[in-house]
């Protein structure tokens, strides 16, 4: 019965793409065209905030500038994804160097907090809400980092279109009220998230104006006092004061001890091309072993939406993944075994265990979920900047400190209790990230600055896309419109390993023949509303000198260019 049901789903999905309308160029999934422009390109998941990155880079502000200030916008007009409570992670191209560099400006855990409270508590695993899974934030850290290696405009200068559109106030966008709305219903028990969020008693609607003074006047400290003011100074003193008030841990030392590092971001060459991950903390690494695995396959003569290469994607997931589950954690707390696991040699060993005609087993732990943001920036000098930014779990964990007008991340949720196991929870500790921007280099020059939100969405996200470009020839905006395929656990979030074949999710617009194939192979299949993430993407035409910018259509974004 429930095989059956699936095929009905199926074949509903499949009858509706066939009414969608036709294009009078370029594919049927596409649902616009590219933006192309020549001096500057910004795509962002919220219009207002790719229009501030515009503003910027029009002012004479460079790539970093713009996306400083388009992030601290976005923080303000998409609270549900991101804000200065959450991390941030950037690769960055600079065209003076000619050289990326890479960007962790992750928080860590309370050094007063031991994994034997955990243990003494009866805890199974760190809750998602309140004090317990809440980090250190670093993205203001970030954006002082990235301002001090690369930046030209004044901080305050930067700062200034967050500080207008939290105090004169903003219309909130479609997606980003519907994520308030269900936000709210879990959050709203905890002290100051109502008198930020809940205006009138309720989360803005569609179209509404929304106003964040507190957040305002927070913006106005950072800009005259510097990154300071929030680690050294009265920022962090409320934020302790609060945390400590909900029975957390966070204490003054863990903000002063608080620093982003410069990282040299990681990569493997597929098909001629380089794509450049973060190394973990991060999960950058699955996508680099998931290319490694599908480059050893003719992909390009299999066609997109085929059962042979989706049944090929789910498998070299599932074999990335049970990496993930068990090496990916702080590299300053263990020895990452990265370059055996990027290795073409240890490729070739894992794609051994796929079966061609079935699924197999699936041994790996499933982390997590959460809403984030990813924007991409690019100047006329040729700087590019791939950033991305969350709270975890939407907005965070609801704690919501002092009259700061912002929410502090559960980032810490993703520690595991297990003793032993190298993302275990320790003091001081980086805590394993799903948040990774993204790059493409050609024979060592800029090609595609490009990113997918979304949990353990975004290293299948990121190989799609680049499968997408690469060996199916779609442009930069069919790429990310495309359906995709979503492989999860069967179970709830946990440390715990998995002994099944997962779930395998699919967005509408593949075919009838297709789902049935891949039922018929031993896979699970589903459907899963809002899961797949959001795209934004950059890519540069060396021969044209011009920009190419894209945004799909699963979030509010914009890509626009000038």
């Amino acid at each position: 019965m429930k095989k059956q049901t699936i095929i009905i789903f199926s074949l509903l999905f499949f009858i509706s793409v066939l009414h969608a309308q036709d294009r009078v160029l370029g594919s049927q999934m596409a649902t616009r065209s590219e933006v192309i422009a020549q001096h500057g390109m910004a795509a962002t998941s919220q219009p207002l905030a790719t229009q501030v990155a515009l503003d910027i880079l029009k002012a004479g502000g460079n790539a970093i500038d713009a996306a400083i200030a388009a992030n601290a916008v976005l923080g303000l007009v998409e609270p549900t994804g991101n804000g200065m409570g959450g991390d941030l992670f950037a690769i960055i191209w600079d065209a003076k160097t000619q050289k990326l560099y890479g960007l962790n400006a992750s928080g860590r855990s309370p050094y007063d907090l031991t994994l034997d409270y955990f243990l003494e508590h009866n805890y199974k695993k760190i809750p998602a809400l309140g004090p317990l899974p809440v980090s250190v934030p670093g993205a203001v850290d970030g954006w002082f980092e990235m301002h001090k290696k690369f930046g030209t405009m004044k901080m305050k200068d930067i700062l200034q279109p967050a500080i207008n559109y939290a105090r004169d106030g903003f219309p909130v966008t479609e997606v980003i009220a519907f994520y308030m709305q269900g936000n709210s219903r879990s959050l709203e028990r905890f002290p100051g998230f109502k008198e930020t969020f809940l205006p009138n008693g309720k989360a803005p609607e569609k179209g509404e104006i929304f106003k964040n003074p507190r957040l305002a006047n927070t913006f106005e400290i950072i800009a005259k006092g510097g990154r300071d003011a929030f680690y050294k100074g009265e920022i962090a003193e409320k934020i302790v004061k609060y945390v400590r008030e909900q029975g957390g841990f966070l204490s003054m030392r863990d903000f002063i001890d608080h620093h982003s590092d410069w990282v040299d971001p990681i990569s493997t060459n597929y098909r001629g091309y380089d794509v450049w991950e973060m190394p973990p903390n991060g999960q950058g690494t699955a996508a680099l072993q998931m290319l490694n695995i599908l480059e050893n396959y003719d992909i390009a003569s299999m066609g997109f939406g085929s059962e042979e290469y989706m049944h090929l994607f789910i498998e070299a997931k599932k074999l990335a993944f049970e990496d993930r589950a068990k090496y990916y954690a702080d590299p300053d707390f263990n020895d990452f075994p990265v370059e055996k696991l990027l290795s073409k040699e240890y490729a070739k060993e894992r794609l051994k265990l796929i079966t061609p005609r079935s699924a197999r087993t699936y041994s790996a732990g499933e982390l997590e979920m959460g809403n984030t943001i990813y924007m991409t920036v690019a100047d006329k000098d040729g700087n590019m900047v791939s950033l991305i930014q969350s709270n975890y779990r939407g907005m965070g964990s609801g704690m919501t400190p002092g009259d700061l007008g912002f929410v502090l991340q559960d980032r810490g949720e993703m520690f595991s209790l297990k003793k032993g196991h190298m993302n275990v929870y320790e003091p001081h500790k980086r805590p394993f990230h799903t948040i990774i921007p993204a790059f493409i280099t050609k024979d060592g020059k800029p090609y595609i600055s490009f990113g997918l939100m979304g949990g353990a969405m975004q290293p299948q996200g990121h190989v799609q896309i680049v499968v997408n470009i690469i060996d199916f020839g779609m442009n930069l905006q069919v790429a990310g419109d495309a359906p995709r395929i979503y492989h999860e656990g069967s179970s709830e979030p946990t440390d715990e390993i998995m002994t099944d074949g997962g779930v395998v999710n699919l967005e509408s617009g593949f075919r009838f023949e297709t789902i049935n194939a891949l039922m018929g192979r031993g896979h699970t299949i589903q459907f899963n509303r809002g899961g797949y993430g959001g795209y934004q993407a950059i890519k540069y035409d060396a021969k044209n000198k011009v920009y190419f910018g894209a945004s799909e259509s699963r979030k509010d974004g914009q890509a626009a260019g000038y």
